[in-house]
């Protein structure tokens, strides 16, 4: 076991939406997914981590914001850490500090940043040098959808079918590019139900999970298809579709329960308005009340003018697609 080490690193990664979704894991442990997924990662939304292994600590100490972090979300990041310790062979506690540019457990992935700047940072300061492939499966361990913000645009999380080749995979294309989402950040405040509990219930209770996993095969062909095709309405629209068929799985567990509040009802039907009257667009939702707007250039103005008349415009983040985790 190395015993030495005061190397700091210093890593950014961004979220990432998430279009075709994961929801549900096969593998608890590994975080093995039943689904692929596809996702956009954007510019607006990232988290800054450094981390030193240093043989002076007598625990891992984890800092968010300047705060101190214990209990479960401590434990978390413990756990990761120690899984890179038993890959790396390095035998030291951690400092870790994170400052979070991404509101939390709101349903804007913040733990897809959070675990990517983690991996990248822990790993190399512990002295690995991972591949980028070798990069998102280590996230994965930490949060499933960290695997897809170690790169930047569009990127597929192949399923797999063990620790070896589940990871994320960037989709090469030139179209789509003048793609936007405008974020509404409805709600801060952190869910009541996490991600992780969700998807367990839902895999575990509804009686519609076994058809979501055929369906999402077929939604992630297609959503590929569309982006080579250089199709919008055919993305928007099977995006959309594809995150109500999510959000059925929670109204359909047992017990039933819903990210969704009023203000995020009002932001859909808000959506399909402006469909309707001619500004194309489409919403998206993850495990939280904020809807993310799926829109092109020519119209993120009157789209961010309309939401920001509704909610105000400190709610409204216009994001384009943004980079893969880099080391400052």
């Amino acid at each position: 076991m190395t015993t030495s080490s005061d190397k700091t690193v210093t890593a950014v990664a961004h979220t990432n939406i998430a279009l075709i979704k994961y929801w549900g894991k096969q593998n608890p442990e590994l975080i093995i997914p039943y689904t692929g997924s596809l996702s956009l990662t954007l510019d607006q939304f990232y988290t800054q981590t450094s981390v030193t292994f240093n043989a002076n600590l007598d625990k891992d100490q984890i800092t968010i914001d300047g705060q101190p972090v214990t209990g479960k979300s401590g434990q978390r990041v413990h756990n990761f850490l120690s899984i890179v310790r038993r890959e790396s062979g390095i035998d030291l506690n951690a400092q870790v500090k994170s400052t979070n540019h991404v509101p939390t457990a709101a349903g804007l992935a913040s733990s897809a940043s959070a675990f990517a700047a983690l991996a990248a940072a822990a790993s190399k300061a512990a002295g690995m040098n991972l591949s980028l492939t070798d990069l998102s499966r280590l996230a994965r361990r930490g949060s499933g959808s960290a695997c897809r913000s170690i790169f930047g645009g569009f990127v597929e999380w192949q399923k797999g079918s063990d620790d070896t080749n589940s990871y994320a995979i960037p989709v090469e294309t030139t179209h789509l590019n003048d793609i936007c989402i405008v974020a509404l950040t409805i709600e801060k405040h952190q869910k009541p139900i996490s991600s992780r509990e969700g998807m367990a219930f839902s895999v575990t209770t509804s009686p519609y999970y076994p058809t979501w996993v055929k369906v999402v095969e077929a939604d992630l062909e297609n959503i590929k298809a569309a982006i080579q095709d250089d199709d919008f309405t055919r993305f928007g629209t099977i995006s959309e579709l594809n995150a109500m068929r999510m959000h059925a799985l929670t109204l359909s567990a047992d017990p039933d329960f819903l990210y969704f509040n009023g203000d995020t009802l009002t932001a859909m039907n808000e959506v399909k308005r402006l469909r309707h009257s001619g500004i194309e667009c489409y919403y998206t939702i993850d495990a939280g009340p904020n809807i993310k707007v799926i829109c092109q250039q020519a119209n993120v103005q009157t789209i961010t003018d309309t939401f920001s008349n509704l909610f105000g415009p400190t709610k409204v983040t216009v994001a384009k697609p943004g980079p893969g985790v880099k080391y400052l």
